[in-house]
C-alpha cells in the first residue's frame, strides 16, 4: 500500500512549502495548489485522503470550493481540514458549518502537526451536510 495523499491548498508559497515538508516528513506524498482551480484539476487526477485547506483563496474561496467539495458524492469523504491564519471569533464555526471536518490554525505547530492532522483522518467526515 502507498503513501496516502494529502492536497494543500494555498495561495501562500511559503505556506505550501512548509506544511509539505512537515506532511512529507510525516509520511505523505504531497499534492499543491494556489487556488480552487488547480485544486480541482489535482482532484481530477488523484484521490486524496486530506485536503488541507486555507479559507482565503483568489477567486474562489476555500469555504466555497469546500462546499463544492463535500456536494460531490465522488468526493465528499475526502477529510477537508481548514488551515488558516484567519483566526476570527466564529472563523472555526464558518469553516465546519461550509463542510471542513477540522479546523487548524496558523502558524502551525510543526510538532503536532502531522499527529492533528492523522487525528482528524481517523475521525473521518463528519456526516453534516455544508450549509449555505
Amino acid at each position: 500500500m502507498g503513501k496516502e495523499i494529502a492536497l494543500i491548498v494555498d495561495d501562500n508559497e511559503v505556506n505550501r512549502k512548509l506544511l509539505g515538508y512537515v506532511l512529507e516528513a510525516g509520511g505523505f506524498e504531497v499534492r499543491m495548489a494556489g487556488n480552487a482551480d488547480e485544486a480541482l484539476r489535482v482532484l481530477a487526477t488523484a484521490r486524496p485522503r486530506v485536503v488541507l485547506m486555507d479559507i482565503q483563496l483568489p477567486g474562489t474561496s476555500g469555504l466555497e470550493l469546500t462546499r463544492r467539495l463535500k456536494a460531490d458524492p465522488a468526493l465528499r469523504d475526502i477529510v477537508i481540514i481548514a488551515v488558516t491564519s484567519y483566526a476570527m471569533t466564529g472563523d472555526e464555526q464558518k469553516a465546519l458549518a461550509a463542510g471542513c471536518d477540522g479546523y487548524l490554525s496558523k502558524p502551525i505547530d510543526v510538532t503536532t502537526f502531522v499527529l492533528d492532522v492523522r487525528d482528524m483522518i481517523a475521525a473521518g467526515p463528519r456526516k453534516v451536510p455544508p450549509t449555505a
